[in-house]
Formats: structure tokens, C-alpha cells, sequence
């Protein structure tokens, strides 16, 4: 358990200079550089920012701390970075289990959402999600479903970071109308974020299923002319690009790159039916990846060829997609399975590597979504959005690497301290920013509606 003391002003202190926080771990990884482990030394937190990284003696003589924490056994690294979710989809977690995805999205799914999506419902179960987010280590996440001004609000009310990708799909849906109408709807709501720290807007065209050519290049002008992110799911699975091929003589991937969206503004999702020339345009256009490995296994949607894509110096991320088609957002066990998945899919064991999976989940993710100037590692200048994973506990000993240690054995559980722009949200396993017991209860009500025991 974390330890925490109050600084008081002494002859001695009042020459420090003063910060807001000093937290001291038995380990930091800063991620930048790579392959670093820092031993017994301390982090200095001022307005929301890193300050300095040194030993803990040093720490302790240079500053004078408002709070000063000692996390004994843990390991802080950067706050994992989940780039592909859909929040509020938690509120769907176990409904509709054990289906491919067409079969899942068409008899479950998307007649559950028709029914019970509201700003109400996006509201509670962005909540749930970000009390299961923070409490698993994630600091920031990459949201994509109806309602994006509920998840929004919740996202900013609870202080993480969020890019909040407004979803276009041509046909009517519980929040818009066509593709226009989202899409006027969308950069209003940037316009209400447009000087938000935290909160950050994106366009997000569902599919190259769902949406039309004309709609795809209204968002490739916006989004050239606004310099604002896309995401999108594509090349999702094999049958979806054999499906797009036979009907317009080209793959997904290459039709977006036709029609101007491929860019280093552009987050693919998934991406498991990839050959030769997808890879060749993703190395050209610097278009990121989102890895949603859990997700894929679940539905069996195939599998992303991780090694070959990093191999190609394609910058892949990691993302949970959402709890109904994961049952979980677990960002360390997310990263976990694409590590291990890596190595299965390529043949090589060497593949994927506990520094490179830490990486995705982090500073890549960072990359991806446009804001690794802000977050994704630890350095001085950097806003401190930082976890920190109990390493001290029997099933993790004995401890030789605790970076193998963090991708190979810990998980969300583990994770025991959360701090966003330098403000704690988890400390010692709890929430301050969201209320548990209210969050489950909205959880419990939104199960007893959906199954009809209750109004």
C-alpha cells in the first residue's frame, strides 16, 4: 500500500524548490527511452506536468513536496492508452456471447442498441467503463458510439483523457440521421471541446459497409482542412474484404485510399485481412493501427500480423474494443494477448518482445491518436498520466525483469494507483472521481431493463 505525507515548511525546505507531488517506486519505466528501468528513484509532479525524474535522496533534497507518496513495491510506467472502445457498450457485456460478427451485429446487437440507446444509457455506461478503465490502469481512451456528447461529459467530469470519435453512418441510427447530419452534429461538438486539455474530437465513419463514397470524402476534406483524426474499422474481417472486393474490384483499404482518408490522421481498426499491397499502402501513407486482439479471437474475425506490420515500421496500437465483444478492458491483459498472439501468428518467439507490446499500449497508442507530444511516455514537459502496478505480491515472485513481469504475469487487478494530468483518480484500488456503488447500480438497473424486469 501506498504511503502518504504532507509536507511541512521548514529553514531547510523553504529553500527546495516547490511541487505539487513527489511520488518515489521501486521501479519507473519511462518507455522513452526504450528498454529503461529505473530503480529507487522518484518522480516530480507540478500543475499536471512531469517535472524531473531522479533519484529518491536527490528528490527529497531538491524539492519541497505538497504531497509526497511512497508506492514501496510498484512500478510506475505511463498510462496505458486504449485507442479503440466503444464505453458505453459495457452496459452490453454477456448479451449477446458466442456469435460471428455479421450474426452478432445484425440479430443482437443493433436491434438492442435501436431499442435502448439513449444519452442516458451512452451516460451510465461510459461511467462503468472508465471506473473499469482507470481501475485496470488506462489513463486515456479513444471512444467511438452514439450519444458522443454523453461520453463527453462523463469523460470530462471524471478527468480522464478522451478522443471522442463521433460515429457517421449513412443510414438512420439513435442518434443521427445520414451520414450529414452526424457529421454536423460531430464538429458542433468539437467546437464545444476545441479548447479542452483533456478532451479531444474525431471523425469516425463506422465501416466501408456502412458508409457511402460521397460521405467518406466530405470527411476526408473536413478532416484534411481541420487537421482532426479518423478511425475507422476496416479489413475487420476475411470475409468483409472478399465481400467489398467482388463488389467494386478493389479492397477496402484501397478505396479509402482513392478516396483521400489514408493519411498519418487515419487509426485503422482491426485490420486482420491484410496481404502485400495493404501493408505497402500503410507503410506509404502513414496510416496507424488499432490491434483489438481479444475482440478478434472472440468473434473469430482472424488475426492482425502484428510482427510483420511492426516489421514494416507501421506504428500498431492496442485498443479493447467494446465490453460486449470483449467482455473486458483490460489494457494489461489486452497487451498481454497481443504479445503472446504475436509470437503464435508469426512462428517466432522472439516477436513482439515485452518492450515493444509495453510500447503499443503506451506511446504508440499516443501516436495513433495525435497526442504524443501530451502523453505515452514518461519525460520531463509531459503531462503525468501514470499507473502504478503492485509488483510485490507471491504469484509475481521471484522477480527477475519487471518488464517481463508487467506483460508476461500482471494484470488489471495489480494496478493500484491512477493518476491523470497529475491528478489521482485511483488511489489504493479506489475511484475519486466516480462513486462505485452508484456506478454498479446503474449497471444493475440498465440489466434489469434490457431482460424486462423493470421499466
Amino acid at each position: 500500500m501506498a504511503t502518504t505525507s504532507n509536507s511541512h515548511p521548514t529553514d531547510q525546505s523553504s529553500k527546495k524548490q516547490p511541487v505539487d507531488t513527489l511520488l518515489h517506486a521501486r521501479w519507473i519505466i519511462p518507455v522513452i527511452p526504450e528498454q529503461r528501468v529505473y530503480e529507487h528513484c522518484a518522480l516530480a509532479i507540478n500543475d499536471g506536468k512531469i517535472l524531473a525524474i531522479l533519484p529518491q535522496r536527490e528528490a527529497r533534497n531538491r524539492f519541497s513536496a505538497r504531497e509526497e507518496v511512497n508506492l514501496g513495491e510498484q512500478l510506475i510506467i505511463p498510462g496505458l492508452i486504449n485507442t479503440h472502445n466503444h464505453a458505453a457498450m459495457s452496459l452490453l457485456r454477456g448479451y449477446a456471447d458466442d456469435h460471428p460478427l455479421m450474426t452478432w451485429l445484425e440479430k443482437h446487437i443493433w436491434p438492442a442498441e435501436q431499442q435502448w440507446v439513449s444519452p442516458e444509457f451512452v451516460a451510465d455506461g461510459t461511467r462503468l467503463a472508465m471506473a473499469e478503465m482507470l481501475r485496470s490502469g488506462t489513463t486515456t481512451f479513444a471512444d467511438q458510439y452514439f450519444f458522443p456528447e454523453a461520453a463527453a461529459a462523463a469523460a470530462r467530469d471524471a478527468g480522464m483523457r478522451a478522443q471522442i470519435a463521433f460515429p457517421i453512418i449513412d443510414f438512420p441510427n439513435p442518434w443521427s440521421r445520414n451520414g450529414d447530419d452526424a457529421i454536423d452534429k460531430g464538429l458542433a461538438l468539437r467546437d464545444d471541446y476545441r479548447s479542452h486539455h483533456r478532451i479531444g474530437l474525431a471523425f469516425a465513419p463506422h465501416a466501408p459497409y456502412t458508409v457511402g463514397d460521397e460521405t467518406l470524402k466530405k470527411i476526408a476534406i473536413y478532416a484534411d482542412e481541420l487537421q482532426m483524426p479518423v478511425q475507422m474499422h476496416l479489413h475487420e474481417t476475411a470475409g468483409e474484404v472478399d465481400s467489398a472486393a467482388a463488389e467494386t474490384g478493389i479492397r477496402p483499404i484501397e478505396r479509402l485510399h482513392r478516396l483521400g482518408l489514408l493519411s498519418p490522421q487515419m487509426l485503422c481498426v482491426h485490420m486482420t485481412a491484410l496481404d502485400d499491397s495493404d501493408i505497402a499502402l500503410l507503410q506509404k501513407t502513414g496510416a496507424h493501427i488499432a490491434h483489438c486482439p481479444r475482440s478478434n479471437l472472440k468473434l473469430a474475425s482472424g488475426f492482425s500480423p502484428v510482427a510483420r506490420l511492426v516489421e514494416a515500421g507501421i506504428n500498431v496500437s492496442i485498443g479493447t474494443d467494446g465490453a460486449a465483444s470483449n467482455n473486458g478492458l483490460d489494457m494489461l491483459l489486452e497487451t498481454n494477448t497481443a504479445a503472446l498472439l504475436a509470437k503464435a501468428v508469426s512462428g517466432k518467439a522472439d516477436a513482439l518482445p515485452a518492450h515493444q507490446a509495453l510500447a503499443m499500449a503506451t506511446i504508440n497508442g499516443a501516436r495513433a491518436l495525435g497526442i504524443d507530444d501530451v502523453t505515452g511516455s514518461i519525460e520531463v514537459g509531459k503531462a503525468a498520466d501514470l499507473c502504478a502496478i503492485d509488483l510485490g505480491e507471491l504469484e509475481q515472485q521471484p522477480l527477475h525483469d519487471p518488464l517481463s513481469q508487467l506483460i508476461y504475469t500482471a494484470n488489471g487487478h495489480h494496478v493500484r494507483n491512477v493518476w491523470v494530468a497529475g491528478k489521482q483518480l485511483l488511489r489504493d484500488r479506489k475511484l475519486t472521481t466516480l462513486n462505485e456503488e452508484e456506478v454498479r447500480q446503474r449497471a444493475c438497473t440498465w440489466r434489469d431493463r434490457i431482460a424486462g424486469l423493470v421499466k
